[in-house]
């Protein structure tokens, strides 16, 4: 791809041409005017010579593709970033890789005061077991290591790190030498993170936005909180996304509120939601999502950390005050307790203002046709990660070990929600699973499960245009005059209308119909690749070479 001219501002005016513009206002456009930050025209080869010798710069795509950025609905930045920057331990396949990978880590970084790492699995291990703090003692040589496992719902620790957290034997989820989960493991991770300084936070907090700028992500949802990190760790990013060219940041804080009080507090932090982990259950990899019917492969249902009326206390404060309220909702009794609680709101304030609100539900994953209707009916957002399908769903898959294949494969019933009229945000949750947003809708249009496949058109604009609409803007995430010009250019092969299934309706793959075509994502294809993003008319990412 070739420019005029190196730089690029929100005070020029552009033109792209030569090559394919996804755009609902003109399926067949070949060429985009920006102006001022906004998308001014899109159309034609032939008409943009009209435009040709007043705009500022020109930009010859060359055959390249340009689609709306992506908005990446749940994301936790500084992790994302320590994952980035620090141990990664989602490549190991045994359980001696992963001691191998601590003490390779501890061995080169011999000045740290404190070990964060990401990303072990032990159900893809042989060993089907996490470390003991044994063995993690003997690898981390005496330092104080934080590993929490891939859904960061529960974490391995060494005796070193436990020390720095006085009296962490005696709350809820400690185990002497199994996974922490609970109160524990909250305790022990704001000791580790402690650790952190603010530069490192930064340069963690930096490299995550450059990531997502490489893959095309123009904004990202931080799902921040008090049991996930700190208001220092909140505040510091919404400043330097504010400070620098990157990605948009819109910040979420995941603390209960009851009253005006509580919901000035989260404003004044610069969050637009009392959402986002507000935790109503665990995960189903750490047995602590809450179910109706017992786990398959351990004797209970599941941990809950709030129930319906906390749950009606926190939206009917939050709607009151004109913030979103949301939630991580994981099994079906969390879901259960989240519609309760939301219809209690519904019936003290009205349907209307509810639903005017757009509260959300994080992960959604374990629903029913009944809970599905709920959402339908009281307006929730489902900001769900069709990644947790490839990496857990199927057969034999983390998730039928944990509940039975029968239940396994009603998780993360995509086209049941779209069915209904259920709002989608995609996202990926990093650094759970990895920024990927071709990826991710390519897990949705070819789920595990074949009933809960979507198109590829409706997983594109859910992981774009319905982002936005999650944090209550229609008016971005799509390239139409007058919307924010946030876009990717990507070199791609031949463009396709793709229903992946028998099962998704086919009605436009005909041409004829005008629906503009995306890249190809059939397994094993070759994903595109980035080529440059742009937010509000700034150049946030160029492919280095191109």
């Amino acid at each position: 791809m070739t420019e005029s001219t190196a730089l690029q501002s929100d005070h020029r005016t552009v033109l792209l041409r030569g090559g394919d513009v996804h755009s609902p206002a003109d399926p067949f456009a070949t060429a985009m005017v920006v102006e001022r930050g906004h998308v001014a025209w899109v159309g034609s080869e032939g008409a943009a010579d009209a435009f040709a010798s007043g705009v500022d710069e020109v930009i010859d795509l060359e055959g390249a593709l340009v689609t709306p950025a992506f908005t990446d609905s749940h994301v936790h930045t500084t992790s994302t970033g320590l994952a980035l920057t620090g141990l990664d331990l989602s490549g190991a396949r045994t359980l001696a890789d992963a001691l191998g990978l601590v003490r390779a880590y501890v061995n080169s970084h011999p000045g740290e005061r404190v070990v964060l790492g990401h990303g072990w699995d032990a159900t893809r291990w042989p060993e089907q077991r996490p470390p003991s703090r044994a063995e993690l003692d003997a690898a981390a040589a005496g330092l104080p290591v934080y590993l929490p496992r891939v859904d960061v719902h529960s974490a391995v620790v060494t005796t070193a790190l436990l020390d720095l957290v006085p009296g962490v034997t005696a709350l809820t989820g400690y185990h002497p030498d199994a996974p922490l989960t609970g109160a524990a493991h909250h305790a022990v991770r704001a000791a580790a993170h402690g650790a952190i300084t603010p530069q490192q936070r930064a340069e963690a907090q930096r490299a995550a936005l450059a990531q997502a700028a490489s893959l095309g992500i123009g904004t990202v949802h931080e799902c921040a909180g008090p049991d996930i990190s700190d208001e220092e760790d909140f505040t510091a990013l919404l400043k330097i996304a504010a400070e620098q060219s990157g990605p948009r940041v819109f910040g979420y804080w995941a603390e209960r509120i009851e009253d005006a009080k509580g919901a000035a507090r989260i404003q004044e932090l610069g969050a637009v939601g009392a959402a986002g982990d507000l935790f109503v259950d665990g995960s189903l990899g750490s047995h602590t999502a809450f179910l109706h019917e017992p786990y398959a492969d351990a004797p209970h249902t599941g941990t809950a950390h709030l129930d319906a009326a906390q749950i009606a206390a926190h939206v009917t404060a939050c709607t009151e005050a004109g913030l979103q309220a949301g939630f991580h909702a994981i099994g079906d009794a969390a879901v259960s307790a989240v519609v309760a609680g939301v219809r209690a709101a519904s019936e003290a304030l009205g349907l209307a203002r509810i639903r005017a609100a757009r509260h959300r539900v994080e992960h959604a994953e374990m629903l029913t046709p009944e809970t599905i209707a709920a959402f339908a009916e009281l307006g929730l957002t489902a900001s769900v990660q069709p990644a947790f399908d490839a990496a857990w769903g199927g057969p034999d898959g983390m998730y039928a070990g944990r509940l039975g294949a029968e239940r396994a494969g009603t998780l993360n019933p995509y086209a049941a929600l779209l069915r209904a009229g259920v709002p989608l945000a995609f996202g990926s949750d990093s650094p759970v699973t990895p920024l990927d947003p071709w990826g991710t809708v390519r897990a949705a249009a070819f789920h595990r499960t074949p009933e809960h496949r979507i198109s590829v058109r409706a997983g594109f604009t859910a992981h774009t245009r319905g982002g936005w609409r999650a944090v209550g803007r229609d008016d971005a995430g799509v390239l139409v005059p007058g919307a924010p010009a946030d876009y990717a250019v990507w070199r791609t092969g031949e463009l396709v209308v793709q229903a992946p299934d028998d099962r998704v309706s086919r009605w436009s793959t005909d041409p004829r119909s005008g629906t503009p075509g995306l890249p190809d994502l059939t397994p094993g294809s070759e994903l595109p690749v980035c080529l440059r993003t742009v937010v509000f008319g700034q150049t946030v990412y160029v492919r280095p070479n191109e």
